[in-house]
């Protein structure tokens, strides 16, 4: 289900820059956490069932996440292939455009899937030039 891959991604970044924050060297993960190595395979995993979900979507927004979503999951694949991660290289990660890109959909895309409560109103806007 696409709700959960958004919160996999939107948790994964959120879990990701405080790992950034703690100033970790690159290391060989093994031993107590938390490691950022799941969290990322979980985001490339969201990510890859995104594109597969939109893969024959006519929508044009949806065409686009999936184009964003890899090219963020080419960056999650290269940091994977790597035999170290530490904090600098996941900061790195985290100020990509292309994750940003991803998160941004996320945000948009997850939004407009939310139903309205019944009890807020209904807005009409309008073009102001009128």
């Amino acid at each position: 289900m696409i709700d959960n891959d958004i919160e996999t991604i939107e948790s994964g970044y959120e879990f990701l820059l405080a790992y950034a924050a703690q100033g970790r060297p690159a290391q060989v993960e093994s031993g107590p956490g938390p490691h950022a190595r799941p969290t990322i395979e979980g985001m490339a995993e969201a990510m890859e069932n995104v594109v597969s979900a939109f893969a024959d979507s006519e929508d044009n927004f949806e065409q686009i996440i999936a184009d964003d979503c890899r090219k963020a999951g080419s960056a999650l694949a290269f940091l994977l292939a790597q035999k170290k991660i530490g904090s600098e290289i996941v900061d790195n990660l985290n100020a990509s455009i292309h994750l940003r890109a991803v998160l941004t959909d996320m945000f948009l895309y997850g939004e407009a899937l939310k139903p309205l409560a019944d009890d807020q109103p209904q807005v009409e806007i309008t073009n102001a030039a009128e």
